[in-house]
């Protein structure tokens, strides 16, 4: 395992924690580089059903660890090099057909922030900061990234955060719709749990199935093509779909089985 980023599977869940509480949880090249391969797995295993994303201690993430920069981002060949890999790891967060859940504490700025937003729901705790602030360090975010805080918080909230590079508290995050729910730190835990249990109980088939289309949505299709449409008519003929409507008809909880 890559230091600084602990893996590990619960049950359905895969928990990938960003564990550098001594440099707020800031995030290596190496660790950036060690993302993608994790979500491959989470993606192989049939027995994971959601990912959720932590961090150790008191923060989720500070953000990229900006004394590699002298030396990683010295030259434009180097940053380039260096945005590869962080683009690596945003993609496969929010290409991973699975569910990703961020949960949240303290601070999530810049690339913490970066990491959040490429999943599918974020949950903090009351006091948490929200921020990314390329801006302060003369850097212009990514094209990839941009589009997703965009398409979460649009236009205006996204010029606010990428040209101010000014933090929000929790509270501002959900009014914006940066953050899918706030709780207070104690019940962060449970609350976010507990979502995640609903996730894993509803039929996996269903989730993925939609979470593909909305990802073609979110590229900018505008219409159903043939793989859309074989997604929906190839779960009519899914164990899913039938357990779902006997369950429905006979006034019980589905149990679907179909991974």
């Amino acid at each position: 395992m890559t230091d600084g980023l602990e893996f590990a599977r619960d049950g359905d869940v895969a928990r990938l924690r960003i564990a550098r509480p001594h440099k707020k949880n800031a995030i290596t090249h190496g660790m950036w580089a060690a993302i993608p391969g994790l979500v491959a797995e989470v993606e192989r295993d049939p027995g994971v059903k959601v990912l959720l994303l932590t961090g150790a201690g008191e923060d989720f993430s500070a953000g990229a660890d900006i004394s590699e920069f002298g030396e990683l981002r010295s030259s434009a060949e180097g940053a380039a090099s260096y945005d590869k890999v962080v683009d690596g790891a945003v993609r496969a967060l929010s290409g991973l057909r699975k569910p990703t859940v961020a949960m949240i504490r303290g601070n999530c700025i810049g690339g913490g922030c970066q990491i959040s937003v490429a999943c599918d729901f974020r949950f903090a705790a009351e006091g948490a900061r929200f921020g990314i602030t390329p801006a302060k360090l003369g850097i212009v975010y990514d094209f990839p990234s941009t589009k997703q805080l965009v398409s979460l918080i649009g236009p205006a909230h996204a010029r606010y955060f990428l040209l101010s590079g000014q933090l929000i508290d929790s509270a501002r995050a959900r009014e914006i719709g940066l953050v899918n729910d706030v709780f207070a730190a104690d019940e962060l835990e449970e609350s976010t749990t507990d979502f995640v249990r609903t996730l894993c109980a509803r039929s996996q088939s269903s989730i993925r199935g939609m979470n593909r289309i909305i990802e073609k949505i979110l590229a900018g299709q505008e219409n159903a093509d043939a793989e859309v449409d074989e997604i929906r008519f190839g779960a009519l003929h899914d164990e899913d779909y039938a357990e779902g409507v006997s369950a429905f008809l006979n006034r019980r909880p589905p149990n679907f089985t179909h991974r």
